[in-house]
């Protein structure tokens, strides 16, 4: 399975791109939200990345996703120089698989 970035920051997809993960520019929430139903009901698609602001445009439809669906997994970052909360990780993973990580 692959994973994919969708997000309106080209610098962030550069980034990933280095790292193997394939991105998509949307440069609008028409865009981002066409190409994120077409990634999660794609089978070769294990995780898609959004950035913060990508996630706030789509909230409902991504939750929606996490909720019913077991794949594709739907992770958020934060935009280059942004920041998230300060314990994210750790409640990625608790939300992930259910327990709290020290």
């Amino acid at each position: 399975m692959r994973s994919i970035l969708l997000t309106s920051d080209s610098d962030i997809i550069n980034g990933l791109r280095l790292a193997g993960v394939m991105g998509v520019l949307c440069k609008d929430k028409k865009e981002l939200q066409k190409n994120f139903d077409k990634y999660k009901k794609d089978p070769n698609i294990g995780i898609i990345i959004l950035t913060k602001s990508s996630f706030e445009e789509i909230k409902d439809e991504v939750i929606e996703v996490k909720l019913n669906q077991k794949t594709p997994l739907v992770v958020t970052i934060p935009e280059v120089g942004g920041k998230m909360e300060d314990d994210f990780i750790l409640k990625y993973v608790k939300e992930s698989v259910g327990i709290k990580a020290i």
